[in-house]
């Protein structure tokens, strides 16, 4: 696995520097890749150019599987696009695909093998394989897509062709998911800074995410590992206290010829010191939303908010929704966190998902997994492509498209709450309120309330089971899980609800006979009506 010369002058004590190129000359046909990564976060670009220069050139490496625990790209140039190229990579291992266009087509036209797993258990799994246990035991996608009694989280149909890799098992009699390990042969991971012996420390990085869990496992399974950074100081410098990553798991280093171009900390930045801790930005300085539907829907989402809660976002409108409490004045009463590992602060939206502006602390992705698995989190905001009448929510798969799951199902199987939020329609809506009433400008060309989701990422008979509180938000309407059964509970000012709601849906809700309309207050240029709100929660605590 590893070219006898420069493996010899590595342990011999020489420096452990390479080129790009020398890096993906040590990666033999046919073995297992795996990267940490969030959007370009964690990603080693230029390594992975090296590796499909090399096989445009040469045809080698040909045959790998990439395992990756996150989205993964930038949707267009970066990130394993690159080496989304047929042949290269013909086994995919991971949470989300969509960042990768090469990848996704290359999955959608059955040219690749392809299994799509919850974030958090991918993140699991290389601690699982580092240690030599048995996997993965977990309820995490029990009734989803990934249960093997639907779909085994197999993305195409070369896949349902081949054997699973996770089982129904029992245990103490109750129903798990038995994820099942595999050998980690390449570690590619990255950092800020190296030492001559190859200890890396993460100063700039966003997030530490799982490059320690994946050197390891790359490691004990006799593998090797690559870091790229930015830097390399001689050896002993470093504060003990700043390496993520010792040298002792780390074989080479690369170091990044052009960091500005493919050393990006964020999708959208190279680096920005606020992600990073290294400066307190001023709130004021986030963005302004546009006065349109996604805002009335994140307002009206921000109502569920409470003192003293911990708070996850997911990406598309919810990822917003921090910069909504953040005009409002009102992060401090909470914890904002995100499963990159970012606790406190306010999480960025897209480009920048997965990075938070002034967090208090990070941790490592697979330990805010842990916090997350074990019911951390008080209230998620996600967001929903399809409902169906039991309360199912599609996000991971359209038109036969995969996309994956990401965290959404970690997420929203241990979360003590759940708001899904999303447009009613889409494809072209365009909305406004005037007067505090909401106005339809021009209706979406796709409906998302449909009889029966492509894909079930969230199993609404697995959440009625449970009683957990499930919400379904929209710019013009608010549902609930309540019984099994989607149930409209509030409209918005200005709305008709059988034009504007019922005509737009495949299936019939159940109606509360408590139907209410959506807070006015919220369909109007300023608010500044939320800390307000939430210290009147306080106040009904304190009465009852």
């Amino acid at each position: 696995m590893i070219e006898t010369e420069m493996a010899d002058a590595s342990q011999a004590g020489g420096s452990k520097v390479i080129t790009a190129d020398q890096a993906a000359a040590l990666i033999q046909d046919g073995v297992t890749i795996s990267a940490p990564i969030m959007g370009l976060a964690g990603w080693p670009e230029e390594i992975g150019r090296a590796i499909a220069k090399r096989f445009e050139e040469t045809g080698h490496p040909k045959d790998l599987t990439l395992v990756c625990g996150s989205a993964m790209g930038n949707h267009k140039d970066k990130g394993p696009h690159v080496i989304g190229i047929e042949g290269l990579i013909t086994k995919f291992i991971g949470a989300h695909t969509h960042g990768s266009p090469s990848i996704g087509a290359l999955i959608q036209n059955n040219k690749m093998l392809a299994y799509c797993f919850p974030q958090g258990v991918v993140v699991h799994m290389y601690r699982e394989i580092a240690a030599k246990r048995l996997g993965v035991l977990s309820k995490i996608g029990l009734g989803t897509f990934v249960d093997p009694r639907v779909e085994g989280g197999k993305m195409n149909d070369l896949t349902r062709k081949a054997p699973d890799l996770n089982e129904v098992v029992t245990f103490n009699g109750e129903e798990y998911l038995w994820y099942k390990p595999f050998p980690i042969h390449v570690g590619l991971i990255r950092g800020t800074k190296a030492d001559e012996r190859g200890n890396i420390s993460m100063e700039k990085e966003g997030a530490f995410l799982e490059a320690l869990p994946v050197a390891q496992a790359a490691k004990n399974s006799g593998g090797i590992v690559i870091a790229q950074v930015e830097y390399v100081a001689k050896a002993g410098t470093l504060h003990a206290k700043s390496i993520q990553v010792p040298g002792v798991l780390v074989d080479y280093v690369v170091i990044a010829k052009n960091p500005q171009e493919f050393h990006m900390q964020s999708e959208g930045v190279y680096y920005q010191p606020a992600f990073s801790g290294d400066v307190v930005m001023p709130l004021g300085a986030l963005p302004k939303l546009p006065f349109d539907e996604r805002l009335f829907i994140l307002r009206r989402a921000c109502m569920e908010l409470q003192e003293n809660i911990v708070v996850n976002l997911g990406i598309g409108i919810p990822d917003r929704l921090a910069t909504v409490a953040g005009h409002e004045g009102v992060t401090d009463m909470m914890t904002l966190s995100t499963e990159a590992g970012a606790v406190g602060g306010v999480p960025a939206g897209w480009p920048n998902f997965g990075m938070t502006y002034n967090p208090e602390a990070f941790v490592m992705h697979p330990n805010m997994f842990d916090w997350y698995d074990g019911g951390g989190i008080d209230q998620t905001f996600l967001g929903m492509g399809e409902i169906d009448k039991f309360g199912n929510v599609n996000v991971s798969k359209f038109n036969g498209r995969p996309i994956g799951c990401g965290g959404f199902i970690n997420i929203t199987t241990t979360s003590k709450r759940v708001a899904f939020c999303g447009t009613f329609t889409t494809g072209g809506l365009k909305v406004t309120a005037e007067d505090g009433k909401v106005k339809i400008l021009q209706e979406g060309n796709h409906k998302k309330f449909v009889d029966r989701v492509e894909q079930i990422t969230f199993s609404g008979k697995y959440a009625a089971q449970r009683k957990k509180p499930i919400l379904y938000i929209t710019e013009r309407a608010v549902f609930r899980l309540m019984d099994g059964k989607v149930t409209l509970t509030e409209i918005a000012p200005g709305i008709d609800l059988e034009k504007d709601i019922l005509a737009h849906m495949d299936f019939k809700p159940d109606i509360s006979p408590d139907l209410k309309p959506m807070p006015s207050e919220i369909f109007h240029p300023e608010w500044g009506k939320l800390k307000q709100h939430i210290l009147s929660k306080r106040e009904q605590k304190a009465q009852a």
